[in-house]
């Protein structure tokens, strides 16, 4: 008799996660990078501040090599190619590795979609060896979520004492001297976003149920910082106060500036999730450029011909993008032959733009009466099938 149950048991645990994080993902990257720069490094940082740049933005496809006296674990290449992971200015990254490793607070803004918190994730990875050390804002965050809270059960049996206290994400990072996280500050309350003012001005947190006791205070270790997030466009904001402002630097995190660069992105991030569910990867090149296309004009509220579009009030965002060319991957591999993938793509447009407004897809037929027929009108066999699908917007 056989089953199946013994292998699904074991089977490795990163088998059965469906994102990894970037520390386990990129572990090999990271392990070369320390043995390859043995600069000065801040304390209590896995990588010098350059090899963390040069993990984010990658080795611009060239090999690196080991030096020949510098040793490493066996499983580390002595050459390799550093995968760039994060599209976008490099200069912005440099300055947020010099505000990290200054101990300071840093604060990545952007319109949703810009990829702010896989920027964050990348860095704390580097700098630290973990990206979980993170606390998710919303309007039900507590201060006990940031700080501490307390196991009721040995507080009832033995009174407050450190054993029976739960450190916040937040504590831990001070405890260790790493990277904390905290995705989208401003949707916490003014009164929950304050409690950070103290923590990072004096890099300590006041237990006043222990005092009298050396554990009263838990003071930050060398290398402790924090990186937050907040989206500009978000309904559920709750303005930060000029004090906790003043502990951040803060970084605005753009979108992507080049279309070539977008749609590479779009493609090897949605054949990444296809992929991790099995299925071939069939929308082709002009597709996907014509979905980065309408996504970029749509989003500048101008195409790149220069014709007037009106903006939806949606966030057409390089993450959107990312997830219709998946589901135009997946429809392609689980429907083969039903209908032509290009086909799809209005009806996945107007998803997108009814997302914060109904009323947004008029603003999505009239980008159809204007750059989609204008293109078709020039020949182009991509933008005239797009235009002959226009009665798709209308229901």
């Amino acid at each position: 008799m056989t089953t199946t149950a013994p292998l699904a048991a074991a089977a490795p645990a990163a088998a059965r996660r469906q994102i990894t994080p970037p520390e386990d993902r990129y572990a090999t990257e990271l392990a070369f990078l320390a043995a390859h720069d043995t600069g000065p490094r801040p304390p209590a940082w896995r990588l010098t501040p350059r090899a963390v740049v040069t993990f984010v933005m990658g080795s611009n496809g060239q090999p690196l090599k080991l030096p020949e006296d510098t040793g490493a674990p066996e499983d580390v290449p002595r050459r390799l190619v550093v995968e760039g992971k994060f599209v976008g200015d490099r200069a912005l990254v440099e300055r947020c590795v010099v505000t990290l490793a200054g101990e300071r607070g840093l604060l990545l803004v952007g319109e949703p979609g810009t990829a702010k918190s896989m920027l964050s994730e990348l860095l704390s990875a580097a700098v630290c060896g973990t990206s979980g050390l993170v606390v998710q804002g919303t309007a039900g965050t507590t201060e006990d979520q940031l700080k501490y809270g307390w196991n009721y059960a040995l507080l009832l049996a033995q009174g407050p004492s450190r054993q029976a206290l739960v450190p916040s994400p937040v504590l831990t990072a001070m405890s260790r001297g790493a990277v904390a996280r905290v995705e989208e500050v401003t949707r916490c309350l003014p009164e929950v976003q304050d409690s950070l003012v103290s923590l990072l001005s004096e890099r300590r947190i006041a237990i006043p149920e222990l005092a009298g006791g050396e554990d009263a205070l838990a003071h930050a270790a060398p290398g402790f910082t924090l990186i937050a997030t907040a989206n500009l466009r978000d309904k559920g904001v709750s303005e930060m106060s000029a004090a906790l402002k003043r502990r951040f630097n803060f970084e605005t995190v753009g979108p992507i500036g080049d279309l070539d660069a977008e749609t590479a992105l779009v493609r090897s991030q949605s054949r990444a999730a296809v992929e991790r569910a099995g299925a071939p990867y069939q929308v082709d090149d002009a597709v996907l450029e014509a979905l980065v296309t309408a996504f970029r004009d749509l989003r500048e509220g101008r195409s790149a011909e220069g014709w007037e579009v009106e903006r939806p009030s949606t966030v057409m965002s390089t993450a959107e993008a990312v997830s219709v060319a998946g589901a135009l991957a997946l429809a392609a591999a689980y429907f083969p032959g039903d209908r032509d993938v290009l086909g799809l793509l209005p009806g996945h447009l107007l998803g997108v733009v009814r997302k914060d407004d109904p009323a947004d897809a008029a603003r999505l037929l009239g980008y159809w009466d204007g750059p989609v027929r204008r293109r078709a009108e020039q020949g182009s066999p991509t933008w005239r099938t797009l235009w002959e699908l226009r009665t798709v917007l209308e229901g």
